[in-house]
C-alpha cells in the first residue's frame, strides 16, 4: 500500500523575504507548515546571514522550480574593507586585517570595471558544492582545503550605491552560480586591502522582484487556509518565459496518457524557436497542463511529447 502523504495538496509559488539568521531550508519548512502543504521546495539557497527574495514552490509547482535555478539574480551587498574572514562574510573568523587606503568613488569605480562582464571565479570553500560526495563547507569546517576549478560567470552590472571611509554598498546583477562573497573578496584584493560581506540581500531572481515578497510574520497573519492560498501565484509563473501551446481535447488526452500528439498551426499561441527540441508550456481550455517537448515540425503542424505534466493532467 502506498504511503499517504501528510498535508494538503496546495499548489503555487510564494515569494518569501527570508529573514537574517535563518537557513533557506528552515524558512522553507516554516512556509510549508504555514500552508499545510504536502510538498515544498525553493529555487536557490541563500546563506543564513543573507536576507531577501527566496521563491518557495508548493505542491505541483516544485516540478518546475529548476527553471528558476538558471535565472539571473540581483543582490545588494555591504562590502567591509580591511578585514578578511575565512568565510568571506561577517559570520566567519577574522584571518587578516589590512590598512585601508584612501579611496573615493572614482577609485573604486576603476576597480569595479575589471569585474563587469564575463569573469572567472573560484567558488569558495564555504559553499554547498560537493567534492567526492561531501559538501565543501563540511570539509572547510574540518580545516581541509580542496582545489576548486574556476567557473565562468557574468556580472552584467556592479553599481556603487554608497561609499564610506572603509566600506561601500554594491548592487550586483549577475548570472547563476555567482558567489557575491567571492566577488567582494576579489574586489577587496584588487583594492589592496581585502574585504568581506557584512550584509547581503537578494532583490530579484529571474522575473521576480522584491516588490512581491512576503515576510514570515505577514504570512502567519493571514486568517485561515483559504486566505493563504489566495495569495499564491500559479505554478506556470515559473515557466512564463517559455512559448505556450493550446491543446485541443484529443491532444490533451494523448499527452495525458504519455503519448505524442500532433497540433495544427492555428493552435500556436507564441512564436516558437526553430529548435526541434524546444520546451513549451501546454494549456487545455486555458488551464495549465504542464510542459511539452516539440519533437517535430513539418507542414504547418508539430508533434509534441509530454515532458512534465501536472498530476491532474497525467490522471486525465
Amino acid at each position: 500500500m502506498a504511503r499517504r502523504r501528510r498535508g494538503l495538496p496546495v499548489n503555487g509559488v510564494v515569494l518569501l523575504d527570508k529573514p537574517q539568521g535563518v537557513s533557506s531550508n528552515h524558512a522553507l519548512q516554516r512556509v510549508r507548515r504555514l500552508f499545510q502543504a504536502q510538498k515544498a521546495g525553493h529555487t536557490g539557497t541563500l546563506d543564513p546571514m543573507a536576507t531577501g527574495l527566496l521563491p518557495i514552490c508548493l505542491g505541483e509547482a516544485t516540478k518546475f522550480s529548476a527553471h528558476l535555478l538558471e535565472a539571473d539574480k540581483v543582490y545588494r551587498a555591504r562590502v567591509e574593507l580591511g578585514v578578511i574572514t575565512d568565510t568571506g562574510d561577517a559570520e566567519g573568523h577574522v584571518i587578516e586585517r589590512r590598512q585601508v587606503p584612501v579611496l573615493d568613488q572614482a577609485g573604486i569605480e576603476a576597480i569595479l570595471a575589471r569585474f563587469r562582464g564575463g569573469i572567472d571565479q573560484v567558488p569558495p570553500m564555504y559553499s554547498a558544492l560537493k567534492h567526492q560526495g561531501r559538501k565543501l563547507y563540511e570539509l572547510a569546517r574540518e580545516g581541509k582545503h580542496v582545489e576548486r576549478a574556476a567557473r565562468r560567470i557574468s556580472v552584467y552590472d556592479a553599481r556603487l550605491t554608497a561609499v564610506d571611509v572603509d566600506a561601500f554598498t554594491l548592487e550586483v546583477h549577475c548570472s547563476k552560480g555567482t558567489y557575491i562573497r567571492t566577488l567582494a573578496e576579489d574586489i577587496g584584493l584588487a583594492l589592496g586591502c581585502g574585504a568581506h560581506i557584512s550584509a547581503l540581500r537578494r532583490l530579484a531572481t529571474g522575473p521576480f522582484t522584491a516588490a512581491g515578497m512576503w515576510t514570515l510574520d505577514a504570512l502567519e497573519a493571514l486568517d485561515g487556509q483559504a486566505a493563504k492560498e489566495a495569495e499564491l501565484m500559479a505554478p506556470d509563473v515559473l515557466v512564463a518565459h517559455l512559448p505556450a501551446l493550446s491543446l485541443d481535447d484529443e491532444a490533451y488526452r494523448r499527452l495525458s496518457c504519455g503519448q505524442q500528439a500532433t497540433l495544427a498551426g492555428h493552435l500556436y499561441e507564441d512564436a516558437l524557436p526553430d529548435d526541434g527540441e524546444a520546451i513549451v508550456r501546454l494549456y487545455h481550455a486555458t488551464t495549465f497542463a504542464g510542459l511539452g517537448r516539440i519533437v517535430e515540425k513539418a507542414g504547418g503542424a508539430m508533434t509534441v511529447a509530454p515532458k512534465r505534466l501536472l498530476a491532474s493532467a497525467a490522471a486525465a
